[in-house]
């Protein structure tokens, strides 16, 4: 919320002077250079090469593996966000522009609208970054989105983004559907049940969700599983069996007659398996000599 106010008061009026402006005439390839690359001269370059010596880089391992362009996206957030030291810094800042963004029609549509011109798009998001004092691997990395049209897929890269700090932190998130609000006591007990089945060495977290369409009871979603414990679900299940087909009359000839009767005598045989001779298998209608 305090973000959504700083952009609100300082980052839209920059974006609509942007968006009016004339002389904005800077090739997109030269902005995305300044913001991701800067300036170095060649003297410096050189003098860098020739007397320092060159520290291998720890490789960063994702914690998860992500598919398509949002986990792409992220995981190279990710990748930048712990070799800077500054994942959870990095994780406050896309939530709270993600947040502020969908607070903001007119900066929805912004980021929405690919006819902008790309050095608008990288310069606008660059003057709101430094507004809102983001951290520079997020003000980079929202410039970049900004040079590749991607500004659309912010929130969805965001949620694979979390999925990531998550999964470094050891978190593991647990989704609950009820009617109203849980109690802190039940969303503590809960809490704790859920514990007990991950194990130790994960923390559970806990997202809760309305809605009033289940009719009662919870729906708990994590590590990939589903207990659906809600009433709307055992409704539906009662209303499945009701409707199913049944064979009264096999349901009342089962019911008048005992599962085993008298036959004429027969004699015993191995085979009977125990079952006094001259048996008859009602169930199955056999005779068991």
């Amino acid at each position: 919320m305090a973000l959504y106010g700083r952009i609100r008061s300082s980052g839209l009026p920059l974006l609509q002077k942007f968006l009016k402006s004339d002389f904005i005439s800077v090739h997109g390839s030269g902005v995305q250079r300044s913001i991701l690359c800067p300036a170095v001269s060649s003297s410096e370059f050189s003098r860098n090469y020739a007397t320092g010596s060159v520290e291998k880089e720890p490789k960063i391992k994702v914690p998860l593996a992500l598919f398509g362009g949002a986990g792409n996206y992220a995981s190279a957030l990710y990748i930048a966000a712990v070799k800077a030291n500054t994942l959870d810094t990095v994780e406050s800042d896309i939530l709270d522009f993600v947040e502020a963004s969908k607070r903001s029609e007119n900066f929805s549509q912004f980021m929405n609208n690919l006819s902008v011109p790309r050095d608008v798009r990288v310069k606008a998001i660059t003057a709101i970054c430094s507004e809102s004092k983001f951290a520079d691997v997020t003000k980079n990395f929202l410039a970049v989105l900004a040079e590749n049209g991607r500004l659309k897929n912010l929130d969805s890269i965001a949620k694979k983004f979390v999925e990531l700090t998550m999964a470094h932190r050891g978190e593991v998130k647990a989704v609950v559907t009820a009617v109203i609000p849980l109690p802190p006591e039940e969303e503590k007990e809960l809490k704790e049940t859920l514990q007990d089945i991950i194990g130790h060495g994960k923390k559970v977290k806990i997202e809760q969700k309305i809605d009033p369409s289940i009719l009662g009871g919870l729906v708990v979603e994590f590590n990939q599983k589903v207990f659906d414990m809600s009433i709307k679900t055992r409704a539906q299940q009662m209303e499945r069996l009701l409707l199913d087909p049944i064979n009264f009359d096999a349901l009342l000839y089962l019911a008048a007659r005992p599962p085993f009767a008298q036959s004429p005598p027969a004699r015993s045989s191995p085979e009977t398996d125990g079952l006094p001779a001259g048996v008859r298998c009602h169930w199955c209608d056999l005779n068991i000599p």
